[in-house]
């Protein structure tokens, strides 16, 4: 029970609604007190009351004003196209401007959204039924043409969507009446819905091919967009949501350097900044006016080590690197606790499909030095690149570059501006870094990122099994069988794959206290990236 409904049942709805219209023009507590007291009550009572009205003010979300907010990067790649996000940045964006037909909750769940409602009877053909109402930023109604569009366009590899790997399931999608659409996949998948409430399937209206004006169904509109600068938006007063959003204006830029976007934060210059570094913590809440937000979630920084060129094609040096990884260090001297310890299983704890029965791969650098040994690559630096665009990065790449000294190996470590990073390096280096940011379920994550023809498969390693196995557990409604194919593949990829993940990270928020509304979605900070139609103002 909240502290207003608390309220209405203590001293009535009525006179709880007077002091809420009090709190709203201006009064403090000692004003409400006030009128406690003017009508008899007893002081300490309400004293109780007073302070349960201010807290009930303070929990109601206010409209009006603008906030200031830093992702962690920004670039000429910076897009407005669903189909072309790549990075936090573009998903925070494109949750202003757009919605998907299902959006995800606290549990990862699919809730509905521009589909009020989704059935299927076989998991393979999927009914959603359009919520009526719903319109574009320029007044355009949502209709099955619009839907129809958004999903398809994926599929045209002229559009280069970055889920493209997940969009080829769709076989067809058709409109099966005047606010209802049929999507017909190619095998089963219960996951659907789910993944229709990821970033890339927002909806975009039929035939759009110019992204530059962000239209969309979105909480806000598009007032202004240079890429690798900044974004402004401001109201939907249409919004196919009741009452939201709560702001009249967001400004949303990105700052690669961790430290400077914490001292935009203290000196007032921003409300909210992600990806703090834990060393900032103690900083932040020791400002009077700022705190900071908690997300445990599955994003992983992870060593990634080519298997199709460079040192990575030998897989002595990939069981050496990983073997060097001193998993406990990192998680206490780097993320300060603030991380789950990782096991090359891109599957993290708290998920519902992770697989508790692989063996943990333990620091061992004598075992690391024999396959480096093995592995016969003299001494030669192997350069590493590492960026503070991906999440302790550089940290990670000095504790390897100190162990890996001890296995007689020399890892030359390059540290890249977080500028041109996911463009220049990410994908490129053989021996680097990424950052993954978390996925709603198992099937998306190892689809993107572990198949062998992802634009995303980091390693490029390819399994034929696993993309057969990965297929099956797609279309197996059997849950206990389901969970054993995604335990089998996690095994694969912990012992082929050229991926080390040490850690799962914690995403830390940096904000205003007068900011409230954050809550916890694990797809990552900021509300798994949402927080701009759920955030409001402390008057």
């Amino acid at each position: 029970m909240n502290d207003r409904t608390q309220l209405d049942n203590l001293i009535g709805p009525a006179e709880s609604t007077r002091i809420m219209d009090g709190l709203r023009r201006g009064f403090t507590r000692r004003d409400v007190l006030a009128m406690f007291a003017a009508g008899g009550m007893q002081l300490a009572l309400a004293g109780g009351l007073a302070g349960m009205a201010v807290s009930a003010h303070a929990q109601t979300p206010r409209r009006g004003g603008r906030i200031r907010v830093a992702g962690d990067n920004a670039g000429a790649g910076d897009t407005l196209d669903p189909a072309k996000q790549s990075n936090k940045v573009d998903y925070c964006r494109c949750n202003m401007l757009y919605n998907g037909l299902t959006s995800l909750d606290a549990t990862l769940a699919p809730q509905p959204a521009l589909a009020e409602s989704f059935t299927s009877r076989d998991a393979k053909t999927w009914v959603f039924t359009l919520r009526k109402g719903v319109t574009f930023h320029d007044g355009k109604p949502l209709t099955p043409a619009d839907v129809a569009f958004s999903l398809m366009r994926h599929k045209d590899p002229a559009t280069a969507s970055k889920a493209k790997v997940l969009a080829d399931q769709i076989d067809s999608v058709s409109a099966s009446g005047p606010n209802e659409v049929t999507v017909v996949l190619s095998a089963p998948n219960a996951d659907l819905p789910v993944i229709l409430g990821t970033f890339h399937f927002h909806i975009v209206k039929s035939g759009t091919t110019d992204f530059n004006a962000g239209i969309g169904t979105g909480p806000f509109k598009l007032k202004e967009f240079k890429p690798g600068v900044r974004s402004v938006v401001t109201r939907n007063e249409n919004y196919w949501k009741s009452g939201k959003p709560y702001l009249d204006e967001i400004e949303f830029v990105g700052i690669g350097d961790e430290g400077a976007r914490v001292n935009a934060l203290l000196s007032g210059d921003l409300d909210l900044v992600t990806t703090v570094n834990p060393r900032s913590v103690a900083r932040i809440k020791g400002s009077p006016g700022h705190t900071v937000f908690v997300t445990q979630s599955g994003q992983y920084t992870d060593l990634i080590m080519r298997k199709d060129t460079g040192p990575g094609t030998n897989p002595d040096f990939v069981m050496g690197m990983k073997l060097l990884q001193d998993r406990e260090l990192m998680k206490k001297s780097i993320a300060l606790g603030y991380a789950l310890t990782g096991n090359d299983q891109p599957i993290d704890p708290t998920n519902r499909f992770y697989s508790p029965g692989l063996p943990q791969r333990q620091y061992d650098p004598e075992k690391a030095k024999f396959h480096l040994k093995k592995a016969n690559l003299g001494s030669t630096p192997i350069p590493v690149v590492a960026s503070p665009a991906a999440m302790y990065s550089v940290d990670i790449a000095q504790v390897l570059q100190q162990s890996a000294r001890q296995a007689g190996l020399n890892l030359d470590i390059k540290r890249m501006p977080a500028d041109g990073f996911w463009s220049n390096h990410w994908l490129q280096s053989p021996v680097g870094f990424g950052s993954i940011v978390p996925r709603p379920n198992a099937d998306t994550i190892l689809t993107q990122f572990f198949k062998s023809d992802a634009t995303w498969n980091e390693s490029r390693w390819k399994d034929p099994k696993f993309d057969q196995l990965l297929s099956a557990a797609r279309a197996e409604t059997d849950m206990a069988k389901r969970k054993q194919m995604y335990a089998d593949m996690q095994v694969m990829i912990h012992e082929g794959s050229g991926i080390g993940i040490p850690l799962f990270v914690a995403t830390i928020d940096g904000h205003s206290k007068k900011l409230k509304g954050l809550s916890s979605i694990p797809l990552g900070g900021m509300m798994g990236y949402s927080f701009a139609e759920n955030v409001w103002l402390e008057g």
